[in-house]
């Protein structure tokens, strides 16, 4: 009697161990924080070529960050947040004088989904993949209008902002530095945005994952 008690106490004990190891060998959480390059659908299709494609977005730039608690090893909850923004000039002939204005542009996603990602402690190299929805902004403020001859330049003032339903379906890969900081080598994503119709832009990005 006193083995089979050794035993089952020897048994409990093996578990409660098994069961630490496999709670503490995947990272809870981590934060990411990096660049964010924009490929923004400017609404205009010329064609399906990879020129076609750059003649077809305008670039923004900016900053996106996320969090993400892990409640399993490969899956975790995801909050994201971007913004990029991008400066134009605008400067045409019309038959009473020429006109010209710059655009202060912007664009924030609000986003919440799921990331796939293995993040054992011992993985070196950790392609993910992420599927989030939520709401995105946009901003446009019309400056510097001027005009000459009798051109008018009185529409050309103010500021205008839209919002819409906005999703993110992509992925990338990190890359362990030490233990507690990743590099995001790349990220690639695709960022369907829903205004008055729905712009289907693409979202690039590298930076640092604190863990």
């Amino acid at each position: 009697m006193k083995k089979i008690i050794l035993a089952a106490c020897l048994a409990a004990g093996l578990c409660t161990a098994a069961m630490a190891q496999s709670s503490s060998d995947y990272k809870k959480s981590e934060f990411y924080v990096g660049y964010s390059n924009g490929q923004i659908d400017n609404g205009v299709d010329t064609g399906s070529s990879f020129q076609d494609f750059l003649d077809d977005h305008t670039t923004f730039h900016g900053w996106e960050a996320a969090g993400v608690y892990n409640f399993h090893r490969y899956f975790g909850l995801k909050g994201d947040v971007s913004g990029t923004y991008n400066n134009k000039t605008f400067a045409f002939a019309t038959p009473d004088g020429n006109v010209s204005f710059k655009t202060n542009n912007s664009l924030y996603n609000f986003l919440g989904g799921i990331q796939v990602k293995n993040n054992g402690t011992d993985a070196r190299f950790k392609p993910f993949a992420h599927a989030l929805v939520g709401v995105a902004v946009g901003h446009t403020k019309i400056k510097n209008a001027s005009c000459t001859g009798t051109a008018d330049c009185s529409g050309l003032t103010g500021s205008e902002s839209q919002s819409g339903l906005a999703g993110v379906v992509g992925g990338g890969v990190d890359i362990k530095l030490n233990d507690k900081i990743d590099l995001r080598a790349i990220q690639v994503d695709y960022n369907p945005i829903h205004f008055d119709h729905t712009d289907n832009n693409v979202r690039l990005g590298v930076g640092i994952v604190f863990k």
